[in-house]
């Protein structure tokens, strides 16, 4: 037998439930707490004043007169009369707070010799002695008198009050839980590769929150999709050309055997472009950061380039040792220089430098430049403006992998052109 329910809204009913009941049992303990010395306060001034105007009627009356009066008494007020025997057992008074508080209340007024009891000889009501002169007496006032009632009406208002709380609590928690259902159906219809718009940002902030967390998320499923579909189309697009060329050279070997050259230069063509391709699917997510020294990796980098007899110009400040990827960072940088050389020639420079708290790095070079309007797009998978920078020929993925290794690090790669020509890489990354 399942005792928790399983959804969140019963639950958080069933728990307002528990705090209501445990509340308005602890507000009747409080009330009766406070309530007791009030009530006992005024029971015990009620017997005391009974007790003695009983005494003081019965010393008034005469004697002939004093068993009409006890008859009067008991019949208008049920307050009877005994003889008092002090050799009959007395049982001692219950363990009730109130009885108890009377009875230390009453024998402060009448006396610490004052004996009472309840239910004595089995004969219910509040029992008190008294003595008229030599004799002692016993004075009995109905139970009724002592006790308080059952508040029925209290316990039916606060069940009402419950009720309705509950009711309240149901319907609040029915609010609460539709946007959380909107993002279940949501995660179902992606589970099950449907698209689906963006989900309205309202309510709570916490719930606005999870919504735009689950907004960026869809978008991020999405770019990721669009991704792959760029990649496979770019893949049979960049390779067609390269392939179209080889099927020539080879349909004119017989004619001409100068053609290895170029044959040579379109394999390397296509191996550098399925290298990015792989770059690019592969990412850098699962290199691990070690704290390093930027401008030795730098160094390193531009040893390669020498042994191909182009040197870039170097430009590098002091920076603090910092965690990066290594392997992810070479690649950036890299695909930043090679791009660079490709399009700007020979006049390429890398700067380094530390600028409001961040490592910032750039490559320069002294090509055509950009459009100012597509520097953006061009970060962006598979996107070239070849045209604009008088070269072609590129997968058109070396600036998306260098932005998104930018980003993996917490930085960013803008593109801007420079003044006398020529275009601006720039890598900030935190520190």
């Amino acid at each position: 037998m399942r005792l928790i329910p399983r959804t969140l809204q019963a639950r958080i009913v069933l728990l307002i439930l528990l705090l209501l009941t445990v509340g308005q049992y602890v507000a009747l303990r409080l009330f009766d707490h406070f309530e007791l010395e009030p009530r006992a306060a005024a029971g015990a001034l009620q017997i005391v004043s009974t007790v003695k105007l009983t005494r003081l009627a019965v010393l008034a009356a005469q004697d002939d007169r004093r068993l009409d009066l006890l008859q009067e008494l008991n019949q208008s007020e049920g307050i009877r009369i005994y003889s008092f025997d002090p050799l009959e057992d007395i049982d001692p008074l219950p363990n009730d707070p109130l009885i108890q508080r009377i009875a230390e209340k009453v024998r402060e007024q009448l006396g610490e010799k004052t004996i009472i009891a309840v239910n004595h000889l089995d004969l219910p009501g509040l029992w008190v002695s008294f003595d008229i002169g030599i004799d002692d007496y016993w004075l009995v006032i109905p139970s009724i008198k002592t006790k308080r009632p059952i508040p029925w009406q209290w316990m039916g208002w606060g069940a009402a009050v419950v009720v309705l709380s509950l009711f309240g609590a149901w319907f609040i928690m029915g609010r609460i839980n539709r946007p959380l259902k909107q993002l279940t159906r949501a995660a179902d219809a992606i589970g099950h590769g449907e698209k689906i718009g963006k989900l309205p940002e309202a309510g709570a902030e916490e719930f606005t929150r999870v919504t735009h967390a689950f907004n960026e998320m869809n978008e991020a499923l999405a770019r990721a999709e669009a991704d792959r579909n760029l990649l496979l189309g770019g893949v049979s697009h960049d390779l067609r050309t390269p392939l179209a060329r080889l099927r020539l050279s080879v349909e004119m070997l017989q004619d001409k055997v100068d053609l290895k050259p170029g044959m040579a230069q379109d394999i390397d063509d296509m191996d550098a472009i399925i290298g990015q391709f792989l770059d690019f699917v592969r990412g850098a997510e699962g290199e691990a950061e070690s704290a390093g020294d930027l401008n030795e990796l730098i160094g390193s980098i531009v040893e390669r380039y020498e042994r191909q007899a182009r040197r870039p110009d170097l430009d590098l400040g002091q920076l603090p040792r910092f965690g990066f990827r290594p392997l992810a960072m070479r690649r950036l940088l890299s695909n930043l220089v090679d791009n660079a050389f490709h399009y700007g020639g020979d006049s390429v420079t890398i700067r380094t430098s530390v600028q409001n708290g961040k490592v910032t790095m750039s490559v320069l070079d002294r090509g055509p430049g950009l459009p100012e309007a597509e520097t953006e797009r061009l970060l962006r998978p598979f996107e070239r403006l070849d045209t604009a920078r008088g070269r072609d020929g590129g997968s058109g993925l070396g600036l998306a992998i260098a932005a998104r290794i930018a980003r993996l690090h917490g930085g960013e790669l803008r593109l801007r052109n420079r003044e006398g020509g020529g275009l601006e890489a720039i890598v900030e990354l935190p520190v």
